[in-house]
């Protein structure tokens, strides 16, 4: 949806009034400016246009042209290729950048809340399981751990949050058990009704998403340190090796040459895998389509530490790694052109969104990195922004993005105090929470609004957007 700075006017007169609201009062068809800064507080009771009845907050992120677009995220695609380069060019799969060659970009400007900015009403007012709504005992915003066991004798007089969420539109669906450790990786597949999760119990279960059924365990040998899906293909990465399953002809090959864990995996379009290991060295393999297998291609070096994630767009490969760096490479030539510091911890997670990369690390910061005049990337905004705080941070583990029931983007990030933190772009408004047991170290984005997560028990719980339709067979 893109909508015009100029005279701030939609060019429909279905966006003169809100959806939904066709007996309240009528709207100036000029768009809310506090609307579009994220921090219009009148709601239903505001004069100026609130388009597409996207809600109090959140904006789309000027793309230096003087228009706003909100994309759909779709993170489950980043690693297979067809995506538009980080800092501008054409988009694909679920992202797009925009047009932005020529023109000049103040991205620095567009992140984080305005100074002004109130949080939002109730956001940690959800204290009660039952769906109650009306006056609720002061609680802390700490969840019980004894009733995320299931054994708090207190009821109504524990001082704890009983609730899995405090996100007024998030829902926790159900939890699948069977792992006995840590989950490493979640991926479900587009288009397939079975989700895979893999463990450092060192094997991989397979979900019936119909019945929420564990259909399937493979015993893989070794920590499952990594799962990455492309159309027909599954990739496992595991200690010393990545194995690959073919889905239509369940054939499946091992390949060799890493050494120790592999811990992130990513594949090209053009049927390029890689491989990040615990040596610090990338791996590439090529598919050769004549004998339907992967065979050996190229070595990146550089790191000097475990590569923890991989992230492929275009024709670059991102890196992160122990080491605190993030490492940009031309594939084409096996070259590192560009290595990004500014992390003091290790640098746990790659996402991109829009034209920005955004990385995160056990320093407890998420960094927006930005393509300047010359083409080269450096930090545009860290959140928190408070770069001075003596206390510790709770170090970021994972990241992925997603659309609300409302089309606005939320990034999703998980925290190693037991906590995913929902916060809103690119405002970085932290809007929910959603509460484990432990910390998790995996998360994914299903179809219809739905979301994964698997903690270091190895449990797997299944979240909904509400207001957004589970698609048919989806679960």
């Amino acid at each position: 949806m893109e909508v015009d700075d100029g005279p701030a006017r939609v060019g429909s007169k279905r966006n003169y009034q809100r959806s939904g609201n066709t007996g309240s009062r009528s709207h100036n068809q000029q768009i809310c400016r506090y609307w579009q800064e994220g921090r219009c507080l009148k709601g239903d009771e505001c004069q100026w246009l609130h388009p597409g009845n996207a809600g109090t907050t959140g904006r789309g992120a000027s793309l230096g042209n003087g228009r706003r677009t909100i994309n759909v995220i779709d993170n489950r695609s980043e690693n297979r290729g067809g995506w538009g380069s980080v800092g501008g060019g054409s988009g694909g799969g679920g992202f797009s950048t925009g047009s932005s060659q020529g023109r000049s970009r103040n991205v620095s400007a567009r992140w984080g809340r305005p100074r002004n900015a109130i949080s939002r009403p109730g956001q940690r007012d959800r204290g009660h399981s039952d769906g109650s709504t009306g006056p609720q005992r002061s609680t802390k915003a700490k969840p019980c751990n004894f009733w995320l066991k299931g054994n708090c004798n207190r009821g109504d007089d524990c001082i704890y949050l009983h609730a899995h969420t405090t996100a007024l539109d998030v829902e926790m669906m159900t939890q699948l058990i069977g792992h006995e450790k840590a989950i490493r990786a979640i991926e479900m597949p587009q288009g397939a009704s079975q989700l895979y999760t893999g463990s450092q119990d060192e094997s991989v279960r397979v979900w019936d998403c119909t019945t929420g059924q564990c259909a399937n365990v493979v015993q893989m040998g070794g920590d499952v340190g990594a799962l990455l899906s492309a159309p027909g293909w599954l990739f496992i990465g595991l200690p010393n090796e990545v194995q690959t399953w073919n889905m239509q002809t369940s054939a499946q090959q091992s390949l060799s040459g890493p050494k120790g864990q592999v811990h992130a995996l990513a594949v090209s379009e053009d049927g390029l895998l890689f491989a990040g290991t615990q040596d610090g060295t990338i791996l590439e393999w090529k598919f050769n389509a004549i004998n339907n297998s992967f065979e050996p291609a190229a070595s990146l070096s550089g790191h000097s530490g475990p590569v923890i994630t991989l992230l492929f767009i275009g024709n670059r490969l991102y890196s992160g790694s122990m080491d605190k760096s993030i490492r940009i490479w031309d594939v084409v030539h096996g070259l590192c052109i560009q290595t990004l510091e500014g992390h003091s911890d290790v640098v746990m997670d790659l996402l991109c969104w829009e034209q920005f990369l955004l990385s995160c690390s056990l320093d407890g910061t998420i960094r927006v990195w930005a393509a300047n005049a010359a083409g080269q990337l450096e930090t545009t905004f860290t959140h928190p922004e408070d770069e001075g705080q003596a206390e510790p941070r709770n170090g970021a583990l994972k990241m992925c993005g997603c659309n609300d029931g409302a089309g606005k983007p939320v990034l999703l990030v998980s925290y190693n105090d037991n906590i995913v933190r929902l916060y809103d772009l690119p405002t970085f408004s932290e809007r929910g929470q959603l509460f484990s047991r432990e910390e998790v170290r995996a998360l994914q984005v299903g179809p219809g609004g739905l979301v994964f997560s698997g903690d270091s028990r190895g449990t797997v719980k299944v979240w909904r957007w509400t207001g957004v339709q589970l698609a048919a067979g989806g679960g």
